[in-house]
């Protein structure tokens, strides 16, 4: 198994643990991660914002440099994931637009061929890789352990671009965490906005509506969250402390990313994993799993 590995922002500067943990897991379950340095953002938050068409020939470039060695495009935000597959999308059913990125592209010898596939390091692990296989790697079930998933927005929405689960009902991240050993905690937040999006112009907004998702998973009986999208990850974890004073509740709930969690099952040492560096303090998953 072999993709172009697109880390994005967040995971290159303030959440590179998400990159380590990405690497040792890939490493450990035999999946070859191969790197661009060319890979630009994706342009979430501000580009796509400010010109849909630039951020589409934005991420053109990106997925035709995936192309030039025929590898689908492997992500590991959300946010990532959101943005690269809408430009596929557009560049798919637009002519005009297919047209305009060629002529671009054809100045730095690349074109859009229209066959690019982008998939998030969830889907492949559920879908290529596979859970009955990803069964057989564990060897530090995460027994005793309630983790409640928070997919956020862009991994699920809209369902016409994204279209690998329902977006009201998603499944493969539980079915992942029963995989791993673990126990996956329903709880209605876990499909909601993690409130990034908001922090610039409403911050009290954006740290309520983290605190309420915090909230609910932690009183339907989490003792950690993991995430696939970095950018939640700040929000939760990052930012808990705020979320805490914005609706007035302690909540101290441990926020892990998706390859950590995975990670710690494949019996890969926690430092590795780069759980040291969270604000929340990740010992107490250690302590209920026995490592």
């Amino acid at each position: 198994m072999k993709y172009a590995y697109y880390p994005g922002c967040v995971s290159q500067a303030s959440g590179k643990e998400l990159d380590r943990s990405t690497r040792q897991v890939a490493k450990k379950l035999g999946i070859e991660l191969i790197d661009f340095p060319n890979f630009s953002c994706c342009g979430a938050g501000f580009i796509d914002e400010a010109d849909i068409d630039f951020n589409t020939m934005l991420n053109a470039r990106n997925l035709a440099i995936a192309r030039t060695a025929d590898l689908d495009m492997l992500t590991i935000c959300s946010t990532c994931q959101g943005m690269l597959a809408r430009s596929n999308k557009i560049l798919n059913e637009d002519e005009p637009m297919k047209a305009k990125a060629d002529e671009i592209l054809s100045k730095i010898g690349k074109n859009y061929d229209g066959k690019e596939t982008v998939k998030h390091l969830l889907w492949v692990l559920v879908g290529d890789y596979g859970l009955e296989n990803l069964k057989k790697k564990v060897v530090k079930p995460l027994n005793g352990l309630k983790v409640a998933a928070f997919y956020g927005c862009h991994i699920l929405r809209p369902q016409d671009i994204l279209g690998f689960e329902d977006p009201d009902n998603p499944q493969s991240f539980e079915a992942l965490i029963k995989a791993l050993g673990g126990e996956p905690v329903i709880y209605d937040g876990r499909t909601s906005c993690c409130g990034f999006p908001t922090l610039l112009h409403k911050e009290e907004d954006a740290n309520r509506m983290a605190g309420i998702n915090l909230l609910d998973a932690k009183t339907k009986g989490a003792d950690v969250m993991a995430t696939p999208c970095p950018l939640c990850h700040i929000s939760l974890d990052g930012l808990q402390g705020y979320a805490e004073e914005s609706i007035n509740s302690d909540i101290d709930l441990p926020i892990v990313h998706l390859p950590q969690l995975v990670g710690l099952a494949l019996g890969i040492p926690p430092r590795d994993l780069g759980l040291e560096r969270h604000i929340v303090d990740t010992r107490r998953i250690l302590d209920i799993v026995g490592i």
